[in-house]
Parts: structure tokens; C-alpha cells; sequence
């Protein structure tokens, strides 16, 4: 995980847990779409980072529709897994123009800079906000 993404990380760590999950969900829908969209703007000028976004996106998507959240189509994967996963994502996102091989070149800066944004995003939502939510009903019925 390169160095600025640690450091945010650890920062936004810091403070308050303050993304519902309804609003997770929203913004990891919306992170989807930029990545397909971009994949689409890229597909000319750079063929890896359009894949690379491809794949992104992806993941991305998958991780949201398996999720048992708000947003969630099959709901087979918790919410606090989804946000151990979501971690992932963010490292895969830096990584990738690494990986595909177009690290020197212009696109690679969104994939740094969308990383940035997934990290601090997954480190200020509030991953057990289900769970105690489902407590507090279970208990008042």
C-alpha cells in the first residue's frame, strides 16, 4: 500500500465513524460507475488502464451486490467482511498500475488518487452499525 494511502488511512482512522451504511452503499455504487465510466474515457488512450479500471469496477460491484446491507442483492457476505474487503479493493486500486504496467503514465494518477478516496471512505464508516442496530430492535421487540 504506497505510503500517502497509509497515511490516510491512519488519519481518517482517527475520526468519528460517520458513513451510515445506506450512504456506504450509495457511494460504493457510485465508485463503480466512475471506474466503468473512466474505463470507457481510457479505452484510446490506454488500453491496461481501461482494464484496469475494468477490473476495478468489478470488484467493486461484486462486493457491493454480495454484501447484507442496504444495496445489497444477494446478501451473502456480512457488512464487516465487505468493509475487509473494501480494504482490499483500495490496495488492488493502487496497485494497478503497477501491475498492468502503465505506472509512469498520466492515468495511472486516478488509480492513486481513487485509492486515497476508498481508504479514507472504508476507515470513517461505521461497519458495525448492522449489528448493533439489529440488537437494539431485537431488544425493544
Amino acid at each position: 500500500m504506497p505510503l500517502m494511502q497509509k497515511g490516510v488511512a491512519m488519519l481518517s482512522s482517527r475520526m468519528p465513524k460517520v458513513i451510515s451504511p445506506k450512504t456506504h452503499a450509495i457511494i460504493d455504487y457510485a465508485v463503480a460507475a466512475t471506474f466503468f465510466t473512466v474505463s470507457l474515457l481510457f479505452w484510446r488512450r490506454n488500453r491496461r488502464a481501461a482494464v484496469g479500471s475494468l477490473v476495478c469496477g468489478l470488484a467493486t460491484t461484486a462486493n457491493s451486490i454480495l454484501t447484507d446491507y442496504p444495496g445489497g442483492v444477494f446478501k451473502v457476505m456480512s457488512y464487516r467482511n465487505h468493509g475487509r474487503i473494501d480494504m482490499g479493493i483500495a490496495g488492488l486500486t493502487a496497485t494497478m498500475p503497477d501491475m498492468m504496467g502503465f505506472d509512469d503514465s498520466n492515468q495511472a494518477r486516478f488509480f492513486e488518487m481513487q485509492a486515497i478516496a476508498e481508504t479514507a471512505v472504508t476507515a470513517m464508516t461505521d461497519f458495525e452499525a448492522l449489528e448493533s442496530l439489529e440488537y437494539h430492535l431485537r431488544k425493544a421487540a
